[in-house]
Order: C-alpha cells, then sequence, then structure tokens
C-alpha cells in the first residue's frame, strides 16, 4: 500500500498529514497506526482490499500485525474471538453474506465482553447475489450487541477506526464495536483524507496497548471460564449488564468524539444535523447518501423552502432521544432505509424513528418510509428531491398518501420474462454410447472404454459460448473436457466463484444444463438435498411425466477456494455417500475476488494476500491437499486431472459417473490456469499446466475403492522437471527463483518431493 502523502496545515493540536486514498485503505491505514496485534480474516468482496492492503504493508515492514487467514468468515470471527480472550487488540472487516456467516459469533462476542474493531463494508445480501452496496447485511447487526458507528466517507472509515478501538476498551463500555462504511461508494471512492502524522500521537489517544486490569485467558495467576453455561437469574443479570453497557457507549462515544476534535478539527456527533435547526421537512438518510442529500438542501433552501437532513452517526446504541428532538416541529420527514425489513412496514430506521417519536412525544411529525438503493444503485439530488417532495407534499396536506414503498424498482412486466433463447440438448447426442464403464464380474475392477476425444467433439457443449471469462482462463475449457466424459443429462450446482460469476449475469445464462447456485461454503449439502429427493420421488413414481430416460448425473463445480470454506459440508455429504460428483477446479487462489490466497495456494506463491517484500516472501505455509483429505473419507473414487492428458481425464470421468450414479460421492481435482493472476501470459496456460504435472507438483493419480494408482508418472516418461523451470514462468513465483528465496524454493521442493514419494508408496502397496 502506497500512500501519498502531503503535509497540510493541520486544524486540531496535533500534526497530520493529507493522502488520497480509499475507504478500504483508510480502513487499513488506521489498523496499521493502531498497530493491532492479530487480524483474523477471509477475503469477500468489497471488504476484501482491506487485509490485502494490511498484507502488502506487513511486507514492507510497516506494522507488526499478525494476520491469519481463516478457512471462512465463521472460523475468522472465532479466530477474532480467542484472540480478544488472550486480552490483545483484535481487528477485522468483512461484508454482506460474509458478515452473516460469522453471525453466530457476534452476540457470543459481546455477552462475554471481550473488545474488538470490525469494519462492516456494506453490500446486498444473497440471494439472488449482488456484490454491491446498500444495509441489508448492516440491519442484522441490530441486534448482536456490538456499538455500530458509521462512516459517510473515507475521511470518517480512517477517523471512526481511530475512534471505535478507544470507545470498545473504555471500562465502562467493554463491547465489540462495529465500523460501518458503504461497499463500492466510500470502501472504492478516492478521496483527500487527513490522518495523524505520527503514530505516537494516535497511540498517545488510544493507548500503546490495551488497557490494565481486565481478566484474559493468558494470566496464569488468574486462571478464568470464559463462556460458561449460564442459568437464570444469572443470563438475564448478565444481558442487564450488557444492556447498561450499550446504553454507556453513547455518553463514552460523545466524549470521546469531543476529546478526537480537539487534536483533529473534525468532529463526529452523535447526529449529523444539517440546517434543521427551523427545519419543517427533513430527509433522514444513512452513510454516503447523507451527503448528497446536503447539495439539495442547499437548493431548497435558495427556493424558501425550510428543508434540513438528518444523519447519524452512531446507529447502536439508537439515538432515539436526539432524533425525536431534531424531528420536534418538523411537518414532515422522508426516511430512506437501503435495506427493507420484510413485512415491517418500513426498513429498520423508519421503525426504530417511528419508536422514538411516539417515545418522546413527538406526534405531529408525518413520516414517510422508503426503501431506496438496493444492490448499489446510485442515489443522486434528483432522488433527494424525490425525497423531499413526498415530505413537502404531506406537510401541505397533512397527511401520507403512501407510508411505505420501494423506491427506484420498475415492477414486474409480463412481456419481460427472460425468453428461452437454447432449446434443450438432446439426449441422443448427451448419450453418445461411445463411452462404456462395466464391472468385471470376475476382478470386480471396472472396465472403462473411452474413445479419442476428437470423435467426441459432435457432443453437445454444456456451457454456452459468450461467458464473461478473462482471456486465457482455463476453466471453461477444463469443465468441458471433464463434461465430454459424462453420458446423458446432468443437474449441476456452482458453488460461488470465477465459473458461477462470469456465467450468470442475469436475465442471461451460458449453461445450457439445468444449474444452480448457493452460498460460497454451502454447496455440497444444497446438491445432498437435491440428490436425496430426486431418488425419493423417483421412487414415489413422480418423475414420469418429466421425460427423463436415464438417471442423472449430479455435479458441483467448487474451486475459488471453495473447498476452503465449504470443506465441512463437503466432508458431510462425502460421509454420508451420496451419490453425487464433486470437481474443483483449482487455480490455487481466491480468484474471484481478487486473487488472495486460498489454502490450495501453494508455498511461496505470490497473492494480494500474500504479497512479496523485504520482510515477506509470498504464502507462509504449505498448500492443503484436497485430493488426499477427501481420499481419507473412504468415498469410493478420488482423482486428479488436466488437460495436458485429455484421454486419462476423460476416463476419470467416466469412471465418476459410474460411481456417482451406482456407488456414491466421487471427488475430483483438475488444475486450471489463471493468466490475470499467475501474472503470466495467455498464450502458455497449457504449458504451466504441463509443467506443473511434469514437476510432480500435480500428480496424475485416483483413489479407486481405497487402492491408489498413479495414472500418469513422468519419471517413467523420461518427462520430470525441476520446479524452477515451472516457476519462473509466473509472475507470482519468479521470484522463487532468485538466490534471497533459496530457502522458500527448497522448502516447497522438499514438501513437493515428500507427497510425491508418499503417493508412490500408496501406489505400490494397497494396503497404504
Amino acid at each position: 500500500m502506497a500512500i501519498e502523502i502531503n503535509k497540510e496545515v493541520s486544524r486540531g493540536t496535533v500534526e497530520q498529514r493529507m493522502v488520497y486514498e480509499s475507504g478500504n485503505e483508510m480502513a487499513a491505514y488506521a489498523a496499521h497506526q493502531i498497530n493491532y496485534h492479530v487480524m483474523g480474516y477471509f477475503p469477500i468482496s468489497p471488504s476484501t482490499e482491506v487485509a490485502q492492503f494490511l498484507d502488502l504493508m506487513k511486507a514492507n515492514g510497516q506494522h507488526d500485525i499478525k494476520l491469519i487467514p481463516a478457512d471462512g468468515e465463521h472460523g475468522s470471527a472465532g479466530i477474532c474471538y480467542g484472540a480478544s480472550a488472550a486480552g490483545g487488540r483484535v481487528f477485522n472487516a468483512t461484508s454482506s453474506n460474509g458478515y452473516l456467516y460469522m453471525l453466530e459469533q457476534m452476540p457470543v462476542q459481546s455477552g462475554t465482553r471481550f473488545p474488538m474493531v470490525l469494519n462492516l463494508v456494506c453490500r446486498s445480501v444473497s440471494g439472488p447475489l449482488d456484490i454491491h452496496g446498500d444495509h441489508s447485511d448492516l440491519y442484522f447487526a441490530l441486534n448482536t450487541g456490538w456499538p455500530i458507528l458509521m462512516c459517510r466517507d473515507p475521511q470518517a472509515v480512517y477517523d471512526m477506526n481511530i475512534m471505535a478501538i478507544k470507545l470498545a476498551e473504555d471500562p465502562s463500555v467493554r463491547l465489540p464495536v462495529l465500523v460501518a462504511s458503504d461497499g463500492y461508494f466510500t470502501s472504492h471512492q478516492k478521496r483527500r483524507v487527513q490522518t495523524f502524522a505520527h503514530r505516537a500521537d494516535v497511540h498517545a489517544f488510544t493507548g500503546e496497548r490495551p488497557p490494565e486490569g481486565f481478566a484474559h485467558v493468558l494470566d496464569r495467576n488468574n486462571p478464568i471460564t470464559v463462556g460458561p453455561y449460564m442459568n437464570e437469574p444469572d443470563y438475564i443479570n448478565n444481558c442487564y449488564q450488557q444492556s447498561v453497557a450499550m446504553y454507556n457507549a453513547s455518553a463514552v462515544y460523545d466524549r470521546i468524539r469531543q476529546e478526537y476534535a480537539v487534536l483533529t478539527g473534525r468532529d463526529y456527533p452523535i447526529l449529523d444535523l444539517y440546517r434543521m435547526e427551523d427545519a419543517e421537512v427533513a430527509v433522514f438518510l444513512m452513510n454516503s447518501a447523507s451527503e448528497i442529500i446536503k447539495d439539495v438542501v442547499d437548493q431548497l433552501r435558495a427556493k424558501g423552502i425550510k428543508a434540513g437532513s438528518i444523519a447519524p452517526n452512531m446507529i447502536r446504541p439508537f439515538p432515539a432521544k436526539e432524533v425525536a428532538e431534531a424531528l420536534r416541529g418538523v411537518k414532515a420527514v422522508t426516511i430512506g432505509d437501503r435495506a427493507d425489513s420484510y413485512g415491517a412496514h418500513g426498513g429498520n430506521m423508519t421503525n426504530e424513528i417511528k419508536s422514538a417519536l411516539f417515545t418522546h412525544d413527538v406526534r405531529d411529525t408525518l413520516v414517510i418510509s422508503r426503501v431506496f438503493g438496493l444492490g448499489g444503485k446510485d442515489f443522486y439530488a434528483e432522488d433527494g428531491h424525490h425525497f423531499f417532495e413526498l415530505a413537502i407534499e404531506a406537510a401541505q396536506s397533512g397527511s401520507v398518501d403512501r407510508p411505505f414503498d420501494y423506491y427506484g424498482h420498475t415492477a414486474g412486466d409480463p412481456d419481460k420474462t427472460p425468453k428461452r433463447v437454447l432449446e434443450p440438448m438432446k439426449y441422443e447426442e448427451l448419450k453418445t454410447g461411445l463411452i462404456t464403464v462395466d464391472r468385471d464380474a470376475s476382478t470386480g475392477k471396472l472396465k472403462v472404454k473411452v474413445p479419442p476425444v476428437r470423435q467426441l467433439t459432435k457432443k453437445p457443449k454444456r456451457l454456452a459460448p459468450g461467458h464473461g471469462a478473462c482471456p486465457g482462463c482455463g476453466i471453461f475449457s477444463g469443465l468441458e473436457l471433464f463434461f465430454k466424459g459424462i453420458e446423458g443429462d446432468i443437474v449441476a450446482l456452482y458453488q460461488t466463484g470465477c465459473a458461477m460469476v462470469v456465467t450468470t449475469g442475469f436475465p442471461y445464462s451460458s449453461h445450457k444444463a439445468t444449474y444452480i447456485h448457493n452460498l460460497f461454503q454451502n454447496g455440497a449439502a444444497t446438491l445432498s438435498g437435491v440428490v436425496e429427493m430426486f431418488w425419493e420421488r423417483k421412487r414415489r413414481g413422480e418423475l414420469e411425466a418429466y421425460g427423463l430416460k436415464d438417471d442423472f448425473t449430479f455435479v458441483m463445480i467448487t474451486g475459488d477456494g471453495g473447498m476452503d470454506i465449504g470443506m465441512g459440508p463437503a466432508i458431510g455429504s462425502a460421509l454420508r455417500n451420496h451419490k453425487m460428483i464433486i470437481l474443483e477446479y483449482d487455480n490455487e487462489g481466491y480468484m474471484n475476488t481478487g486473487a488472495q490466497l486460498s489454502y490450495s495456494t501453494p508455498l511461496g506463491h505470490r497473492t494480494s494476500t500474500s504479497n512479496v517484500g523485504k520482510h515477506q516472501g509470498g504464502k507462509l505455509f504449505h498448500h492443503k491437499d484436497t485430493a488426499q483429505i477427501m481420499a481419507a473419507t473412504n468415498i469410493p473414487y478420488v482423482f486428479t486431472g488436466s488437460e495436458s492428458l485429455p484421454q486419462d481425464l476423460l476416463r476419470k470421468a467416466a469412471k465418476a459417473q459410474y460411481y456417482a450414479q451406482n456407488v456414491g460421492l466421487v471427488y475430483g481435482k483438475i488444475l486450471i490456469s489463471c493468466p490475470l493472476n499467475w501474472l503470466s501470459e495467455e498464450k502458455i496456460g497449457q504449458t504451466l499446466i504441463d509443467e506443473a504435472v511434469n514437476t510432480c507438483f500435480f500428480p496424475m493419480y485416483e483413489v479407486e475403492e481405497g487402492v491408489t494408482n498413479i495414472t500418469y508418472n513422468p519419471e517413467e516418461k523420461g518427462k520430470r522437471i525441476p520446479m524452477a523451470d515451472w516457476l519462473k514462468n509466473m509472475g507470482k513465483t519468479k521470484h522463487m527463483t532468485r538466490p534471497e528465496y533459496a530457502e522458500a524454493l527448497q522448502s516447497f521442493e522438499d514438501e513437493v518431493e515428500r507427497r510425491w514419494l508418499r503417493l508412490k508408496a500408496k501406489h505400490e502397496n494397497p494396503y497404504l
């Protein structure tokens, strides 16, 4: 993270510098100045950059934060909780469904009173999948017991992060704090931002380390029990104390923001009131939209209309009294919620403001509720004028025609229903008869016959051309080659990842076979449900009318780290032995979110969260052998494959279909190229895959009913090559061939060799 700095005269009492950066960069910049002890994280857009920037700074020696890449957001929340219980300062950042995945951990953190700071870079919650900004994830945070600070721009992201840790650690609060900013609007928006010039001044404000005197699990002289089972009346008493702490946070924040204003010249009162002193109509908005509305207020004031706006800098605890007082005397207010509370006749802010008005005896202010800006829909000045027009009309008429509605949507039009462009594939073309798999009655082994690939060229592709993959992407050529070996109809489930995102931009789809998508971590469980429903409905005779001639083959496609966050459900499906195939395309990273490291990223390889610098040389630990992990579950068939050996992959696909239709779960892993994030030339993608196989880094083998068989041995073919011959051709690894990284290269080579020798031993002994 290279921040361009210019000196500027500070309006406060400490020296400050001016930078020009985004909200994500400023969250990372504040974290590095605080110098947290630990950050547990998992990448999800649009918050991924926070960890990326911190990793880059770590590689350059700019902070001491221990960055821990988790296997998923649930795991990252657990890492943060454990680190908090151990008494240090803890930081995290997430978005959207990632936040919901960690949601059950949030009340545990607050209910046991361990401080930390979490940046929620707000984004739409699936489904369907949308990666742009609204507040549907933020509204799930309202009942977790965390104070919530709001950030309208990158400057506020920086400032709130500095104040948040001081609020969290205050003795009368001792709660984790959430800092919320708008995804892409603020997270990626470049703005001028003033920062503390010196870390010492940050620490003078926050303290260099957490306050002493609070229990933690590393004090051997004071053993404690964290998170005990609790009966009544202790549980309600604990909740009461937490409630008191939450309300304390309001006064503590007010004190902290005043102290901060003296230091920096920037003030963040609990409510940002703009021209509300005599306002007759008002609009309530949060975060990025609240800045746009100020221009509208000025324009209306110029026309003689007494307009004003309200934006909260804190929504937990909710400033009910302050809101009610601000609206006392206002004839009508339009409340914009960037998320709906389905069935509640208004979003969460609408209903909290209504409650505040009732509680504090403000009965004459009319309330108009509008849900707007979902899925990252922009909010412009003309939208602000519309919100004020609603309030003006209500003020003039003395009533609200439509108290609750959406704004900016288009009602459904039957004439615009998406039409089928491609007809279903013909069964006769999918069932070529050129591929046969039979079990030998005498040996019990499968006999597989597959033709040369050229004889299968007329077989329809399962994916239509026109997807949005990057040039040189190896996903779809690899998948299509595998699918050539599958006869008949399939139902495919794709986990979130590049293959999913680039093929399903509504209203278009590249999938010619039936397709399902579910959350990143839950694909295997979802397809398990589909599989078992198929067999049960078939047993009951309910599927005859659907034209099914043979059983479906059920295939789950995973990649981009899906076998990290999704490993638990995948193992569960394996242990239950559902009749399905899990096929992983391995591109060695979370490529769909910006090339962060996955557990399949090899040691030393550069990613956006395993940077190369004078203090770090790429990923710090070895890659996960998912094929061997799945083989250990004793499923009937496991294989690896690649385009470099097409006949081998065809044979394995045919076997996979046999086992998935007749015996149980199959797992396969194919290596595919990713030129964009491997930093390699598009034209050498096939060469890189060949080299990965011939170094024995990605060996070709199968584990069939517990017996390992190497299907291609580069040593026997005289084709094994040194590891450096492969690594030198990729920008993400060529640094490993330099002398200063000789130790990392040696460690990588040793691990590859160890795994290869172990595989050969298993090949030679059927009992291993």
